[in-house]
């Protein structure tokens, strides 16, 4: 149902504002890379905890949490220091169709990027910054993460990639986190070569349907172009920082069932 631009816009603005609070951390898997403080650890706690974003929240807290455990709650460390011996431990793991052989390839992968770089940023912007819209920084993310000789294919699955037509929902929430402002306390903001205008909204079933039912989307099927389509709209009400408003959509159709 089309509505109004400037009613949508003062009632998306209302619930950014109930939403982007720090009462909102507890129950999202946000919640995982704010039991850190050092970059490094939450750049790849908030990874994970983005990638195995599907499912009922709790599951996959206590999902993420377990696995912060067996990194002995010090990612970064336990990514460059950790030894053979010390990876047994991830065998049995699994969240839905995530297993430990998808684990273990990625932190693998982990300790081969970050015995290179300081921050996870460069591997979606380039060594220059050269990568300048979203599309193309997750298709070169991606292309990144599977540039290892070992890299299994089932994995791929779990990082998904424009080139495939994916709307990227969990991928876009973890950039949400790391590029835009702490201003409501949920976001980190430690990003700062991406910029939040840069951004594309995560879509996942809540988001799509209060869009579509705010006439936000008209595209059929959950795709790329109709993230964008989405974002596209959400820059008419703040240019600057278009996917503050995933707060609001996602809690009037989660919290509000809009």
């Amino acid at each position: 149902m089309k509505q109004d631009i400037a009613q949508i816009k003062a009632l998306l603005d209302s619930r950014v504002a109930r939403y982007n609070q720090p009462s909102f951390i507890s129950n999202d898997p946000v919640s995982i890379p704010h039991r850190f403080t050092k970059k490094q650890d939450i750049e790849i706690s908030g990874f994970f905890a983005a990638i195995l974003a599907w499912g009922q929240r709790k599951t996959i807290i206590n999902n993420c949490l377990k696995l912060m455990n067996l990194m002995d709650n010090a990612p970064h460390e336990f990514i460059l220091q950790h030894q053979e011996q010390d990876l047994p431990r991830f065998l049995g793991f699994k969240h839905r169709t995530f297993n430990d052989t998808d684990l273990l390839y990625l932190i693998h992968w982990f300790r081969w990027y970050y015995e290179q770089h300081e921050s996870l940023e460069t591997a979606f912007t380039g060594e220059r910054n050269q990568i300048k819209t979203q599309k193309e920084r997750l298709e070169h993310f991606h292309n990144l993460v599977f540039s290892l000789e070992d890299a299994p294919h089932r994995t791929r699955k779990h990082i998904s990639t424009p080139a495939r037509k994916s709307a990227c929902k969990r991928l876009n929430m973890y950039l949400r986190w790391m590029v835009r402002p702490a201003d409501g306390g949920v976001d980190f903001g430690i990003w700062h070569t991406m910029l939040p205008a840069d951004l594309v909204c995560p879509c996942d079933v809540h988001v799509e349907r209060v869009a579509r039912r705010l006439g936000l989307i008209t595209r059929k099927g959950m795709d790329w172009q109709t993230a964008e389509e989405l974002t596209d709209h959400l820059r008419t009400f703040d240019p600057q920082d278009p996917v503050k408003y995933d707060y609001a959509l996602f809690g009037l159709g989660v919290e509000e069932k809009f």
